[in-house]
């Protein structure tokens, strides 16, 4: 029980990574809070914990309202007694394209969700773990953007996952000795609503990575596990890779 008794905010947690971390962390003791725009799946997330006993409440709305994220806080501590941890794993790809070819929109969009959202959830977050006397905060960033692996066409999904790491990183540095551990995981190719479902796309998609394969959700959500949990109480600042060997390959 990795992290019993532990309240845990998950964002992007109706499908994907946040589902497979919804039900992992909920197995391993955590009270689980959930926020994701879509509201059904949500629900239907929050009746499958129950079932095994675990303890969850959702809340549906947009990452990039600031409202949102301090209403996020306030579920867990009004249900729960407090927060000491948060998995912001919400984030979008955007249409993918040469700058010169992109829409202002389809930029604005992207930073806002990717890289805004992070700023909002640190600023209503950090202050409420630091209550509990300590935590641990983890986002979702990629591969893209960082070490060797720039991709064609996802000029505005590499610039906010990369900036997400500046932002991880300085936070790390400012809430370290109030007990705030803060760090992001640096996912590869994932069999998520984001890849789609063409088998075609896939195997290319696979064939990139040394492992030549894609990730399964819950690996990915095994490296945020480890994070939030005490047996990473000596790590924060870090852009961890969780990429089936991505950051090894020279482009």
């Amino acid at each position: 029980m990795e992290l019993k008794d532990k309240t845990i905010i998950i964002t992007g947690a109706s499908s994907g990574i946040g589902a497979a971390a919804a039900l992992l962390f909920a197995a391993e003791g955590a009270n689980v809070v959930l926020g994701a725009r879509r509201e059904p799946q949500l629900n239907t997330l929050v009746g499958q914990i129950e079932q095994s006993n675990g303890r969850a409440v959702c809340l549906a709305g947009d990452v990039t309202d600031e409202t949102y994220s301090r209403h996020l806080v306030d579920l867990a501590e009004q249900q729960f007694g407090g927060l000491d941890g948060a998995f912001n794993n919400a984030g979008i790809m955007g249409d993918m394209g040469s700058i010169p070819k992109m829409g202002s929109d389809t930029w604005h969009s992207v930073l806002s969700t990717n890289l805004t959202s992070a700023f909002f959830a640190a600023k209503a977050q950090i202050p409420a773990i630091e209550k509990r006397g300590g935590g641990s905060i983890v986002f979702t960033g990629t591969f893209v953007g960082f070490s060797n692996g720039g991709m064609p066409g996802m000029g505005a999904y590499a610039a906010s996952k990369a900036g997400l790491i500046g932002l991880m990183q300085s936070l790390a540095s400012d809430h370290a000795a109030d007990g705030v551990r803060i760090n992001t995981i640096l996912p590869g190719g994932t069999k998520t609503d984001m890849a789609g479902d063409d088998p075609e796309t896939h195997d290319f998609i696979a064939g990139l990575h040394p492992m030549k394969r894609m990730a399964q959700p819950k690996e990915i959500a095994q490296s945020a596990l480890f994070l939030l949990s005490d047996r990473a109480s000596f790590v924060t600042g870090s852009p961890l890779a969780v990429d089936g060997g991505m950051a090894t390959r020279l482009l």
